[in-house]
């Protein structure tokens, strides 16, 4: 059983604009940004006429967004809820949405693995604190471990506001004592971990005891889900011959969904299909950052337990 605690912890923000763009044509769009002003010195001001200050040009660039449109179908037998006293279909309609949440979250995951790869292959993994290769406990989660990923973003580290942890790594946490708990907007209460909200998901990356955590700030990924433009959401296909006649119902759902990590462009360098498959966006040869490491409002830790 799958949980999706990543998408529904809020950290994965919906957004307008990709909702839009999915209602739009085309697989993909983008969205143009403008890039801070330098850090070059002040002129310094003189009194010859003839001495003219050169102006500085605003750059800009732009993030490539994929789209993806997604199906899946489930049939019942008339006969089998008839002898259940049961609809199946009922069953599964109810079931849908949360079908697709999951495959959100495995989407999400992918597209982390993809810009985690790209990282590593051509930004010398600066977003990345791997610790795997060290022996012993220096190759374990830690407190120390998380602030050395944390310090990937230099300055702007304290905007850190959620980590994501496989359960493996949620267990060494509660062992050491490291939660605290406060309140939250709904009366209840918020396990943090160093100040960040703490998000246990098993579809975080575990390979051969090596697992990845993700430390997010806000705004790290925007999505959109959405029905097609044209096809139904849902939609229920009757076939009333099938079982020599006893009937069979087939339910259609059909979404358009729109993930995307902020300071990354895809790049469409293997997509086999109309949409990208999991596997496809977990490739690095699939995203490009085109901001500065600081800007991207992510980073990860490479740790055994």
């Amino acid at each position: 059983m799958e949980k999706s605690a990543l998408v529904e912890s809020g950290v994965v923000a919906r957004n307008s604009a990709i909702a839009d763009q999915l209602q739009a044509g085309a697989e993909s769009f983008t969205v143009p940004f403008w890039n801070d002003l330098g850090d070059e010195e002040a002129d310094l001001v003189n009194d010859d006429p003839n001495d003219e200050s050169t102006p500085l040009k605003l750059g800009g660039a732009k993030q490539l967004v994929r789209k993806a449109f997604l199906h899946k179908s489930w049939s019942a037998m008339n006969l089998a809820s008839e002898l259940s006293g049961d609809d199946a279909l009922s069953r599964i309609q109810d079931r849908a949405a949360a079908y697709w949440t999951r495959q959100t979250q495995r989407r999400l995951i992918a597209s982390l693995n993809g810009i985690l790869a790209d990282n590593i292959a051509n930004f010398s993994g600066d977003m990345v604190e791997d610790i795997t290769g060290e022996t012993g406990s220096a190759a374990s989660f830690s407190a120390s471990a998380v602030i050395d990923a944390a310090g990937t973003l230099g300055d702007l580290m304290n905007g850190l506001s959620a980590i994501a942890v496989h359960s493996d790594i949620y267990k060494v946490i509660l062992k050491n004592d490291d939660i605290e708990y406060v309140p939250d907007s709904r009366g209840g209460s918020l396990a943090t971990y160093r100040g960040m909200a703490l998000i246990v998901d098993d579809l975080l990356p575990e390979d051969s005891g090596d697992y990845t955590s993700v430390l997010f700030s806000a705004g790290a990924v925007g999505f959109a889900v959405t029905e097609p433009r044209i096809a139904a959401g849902t939609q229920i296909e009757d076939k009333p011959s099938a079982g020599n006649g006893g009937g069979q119902q087939i339910l259609h759902s059909r979404v358009n969904l729109g993930i995307h990590p902020a300071g990354f462009s895809w790049l469409e360098g293997s997509v086999a299909a109309e949409s990208a498959s999991l596997a496809e966006l977990a490739l690095a040869a699939n995203w490009n950052r085109v901001v500065e490491r600081k800007a991207v409002p992510l980073a990860f830790l490479k740790s055994k337990v």
